[in-house]
Formats: C-alpha cells, sequence, structure tokens
C-alpha cells in the first residue's frame, strides 16, 4: 500500500498556511456554557415562505445557530423517513459484506477519497502533522470502517461499487440519497446566505458541481474498557472540512427524531471569517451493555454523513459581509481542492 503522504503536490506542501484551520472551540467546552443550546429549526418555514422577510426569520435563525454553537438540529426538513431508512438499511448490508470482499474496494487516494475504509485506518485528530498522527492512530486509531462515495459522473475519480448481486440497489439508493442531500444543501447555503446579508442565490454557482463526500459508517460493538484506554475514540475530535455536514443517525444516537443534526465545517468558517463556527466534535458511544459487574460492551450503531463542499476549484475567501470593522480577513485565500485534500493526506495511513 502506498502512504498517502506521497499524494499531496509539493506546492501543497509548501502552502499548508493557506489551508490552515479556522479557530475553533469545541462542543464540550460550548457544553459548559450556562447559554447552551443547539437551536431546533424548523426548515419548513423557509421552504413554504411566502416572502423573503419570512425567509430571513429562518434564515437568522439557523446563521444564530452556527455562529453560537456550530450545530442546529433540522427539523421538516423535506427528506422522508422512508428515504433515510433505506439508506440505512442498504449500508448495514455493505458492512455485513465478508472483510475480503470489503477490501477489494478499499480507499486509495486522498483526491479520489472514495472506497471502503477498514477499522483502524483513520485517525481524525486537529494535528496537521503526520508524524504525530501516525503515532495516534498507532496508539488508538478510529474504532469504525466507512464506505465513501463521491459523485458518480467524475471523469478522472470513479467510485467503488459492490457487485449488484452482492447487495442489490445498493448504487441506486446511494446515488439518489446524494442527489437528495446535495439538494438540501443548496437549500440551507441560500438562508446561509440571506442570513448573511448577501443574494439568495449567491453560493448557487460555487456548490453545483456537487463535490460532496456520502459517507457511511459502521461502529462494531466493542468492549467498553478497550474504548477507555487513553486516546481511544469512536471517532477522535475533529472538526469537518467543507461547509456543511449533514449527519443521520440510528435511533440510539438520535436525540430528536426526523431531525437532521447539521454542523458548520472549516471552509465555512473561512468563508465568513469565523463569522460561523466550526466546532470541535467527536463521536460519542451509545449506553453500555453490562456484561459482568466489571465488563461492558458499547453496542453497535451506524450513521450516515454527507458531507457538503463548494465546487473543487472555488476560491473560499472571506465574504464581503464578513469582513471586519477594519478590513480584515483572517484567512488567505484557498481552493476547496486543496483544503480537502491536503486534510485528508494526512489522516489516512
Amino acid at each position: 500500500m502506498l502512504a498517502t503522504r506521497r499524494f499531496l503536490p509539493a506546492a501543497l506542501r509548501l502552502r499548508r498556511a493557506a489551508w490552515q484551520r479556522p479557530a475553533i472551540r469545541s462542543l464540550a467546552t460550548l457544553a459548559e456554557e450556562s447559554s447552551f443550546k443547539i437551536p431546533l429549526i424548523d426548515f419548513s418555514k423557509f421552504l413554504e415562505a411566502g416572502s423573503k422577510a419570512e425567509k430571513r426569520n429562518t434564515a437568522d435563525e439557523i446563521v444564530s445557530g452556527f455562529r453560537n454553537v456550530g450545530f442546529i438540529y433540522l427539523d421538516k426538513h423535506g427528506i422522508p423517513e422512508s428515504v433515510v431508512q433505506k439508506a440505512f438499511a442498504q449500508s448495514a448490508e455493505f458492512f455485513r459484506l465478508p472483510a475480503e470482499v470489503k477490501s477489494k474496494l478499499e480507499w486509495e487516494d486522498p483526491r479520489s477519497n472514495r472506497g471502503y475504509v477498514k477499522i483502524g485506518r483513520e485517525r481524525v485528530t486537529q494535528s496537521a502533522d503526520a508524524n504525530e498522527i501516525a503515532q495516534l492512530r498507532a496508539k488508538a486509531p478510529d474504532f469504525k470502517e466507512s464506505m465513501e462515495i463521491g459523485r458518480d459522473w467524475d471523469k478522472t475519480w470513479k467510485n467503488r461499487w459492490p457487485e449488484e448481486k452482492l447487495v442489490p440497489q445498493f448504487k441506486p439508493t446511494m446515488l439518489s440519497f446524494f442527489q437528495t442531500c446535495h439538494e438540501l444543501h443548496v437549500l440551507v447555503m441560500r438562508a446561509i446566505a440571506l442570513g448573511l446579508d448577501l443574494e439568495e442565490n449567491f453560493f448557487d454557482d460555487q456548490i453545483n458541481e456537487q463535490f460532496h463526500n456520502l459517507r457511511l459508517l459502521s461502529y462494531p460493538s466493542i468492549r467498553t474498557n478497550l474504548l477507555r484506554q487513553e486516546g481511544q475514540a469512536r471517532a477522535g475530535a475533529h472538526s469537518d472540512y467543507g461547509t456543511l455536514t449533514l449527519l443521520f443517525q440510528d435511533s440510539p444516537g438520535t436525540p430528536i427524531p426526523g431531525t437532521i443534526v447539521v454542523n458548520a465545517g472549516d471552509l465555512l468558517a473561512r468563508w465568513s471569517n469565523d463569522i460561523l463556527r466550526s466546532t470541535l466534535h467527536r463521536v460519542v458511544a451509545p449506553p453500555v451493555e453490562k456484561l459482568s459487574e466489571t465488563e461492558g460492551i458499547t453496542p453497535a450503531r451506524q450513521s450516515i454523513a454527507f458531507f457538503c463542499n463548494p465546487n473543487g476549484g472555488a476560491k473560499i475567501s472571506c465574504l464581503p459581509t464578513c469582513l471586519g470593522v477594519n478590513g480584515e480577513n483572517k484567512y488567505p485565500p484557498v481552493t476547496t481542492e486543496d483544503y480537502i485534500v491536503g486534510r485528508l493526506s494526512v489522516t489516512y495511513t
């Protein structure tokens, strides 16, 4: 297996400052504040609004949530529960395949970011140092497996699909879900545009290439004492890289049924000059099932994350309405592809 670091272009390695991460506060730190609350947004009020003023009311709620916490619960978002459950069922079928079958579809290149990632291969963290991440991975890898899916019409990078006979309807189900999530992303970004005093369609031509990543996640059951080891986690503390993440959770992990947990990513934070927060977060294990007085097991669970990104070649620089009082801009411009490939290159073995 070729080390992924070799895929990071030399020019990009020399421009690390350009993809420095936004100033990030952790969700745990925010939770300690007495005012902490993830807002619940009724998105139907935006979808069904009869005027720009009505849309603006919901837009302001969304921007306020990302400004203060970095997260929102999106309710009445327009994606039927049956569609979400079908995606979960197909995901579960895929992860039940034998390891040797899944390994034939393995993730190979951060520029592609497609394919199967076995348990222990990824170590998400805020570090940008390849050696430090390698040490973390060796000591406490993320205890999860995933399947990464991108836009299927890409001329350079191809998705790695299982044979149809092994998981019937897997490919069409995931492609349809990918498109559904993209369409919701466009609508939420329109709301954000209004909330930032921009034209509603400001982002449309900067997110229309669907440079996104659909990630299916499986967290196998594990003895709880293993998760309590130093540094060990389902997934380490991290921020997300793009504009937004749409997180769909199975029932044990869903605080409000029917909602999507949405968080702002690094590129949205950079676009907004840190007005909108990219918040540090991690995967929390569900309640422990006791095996004995001294031992327990953390049950299996799954989730689906849709990582929304601007177009690969989009230049991310401070929005005109987000400059500081004296015109300050915290970050140099960076393209979506440079930033995301740079982060991914040091995350995987």
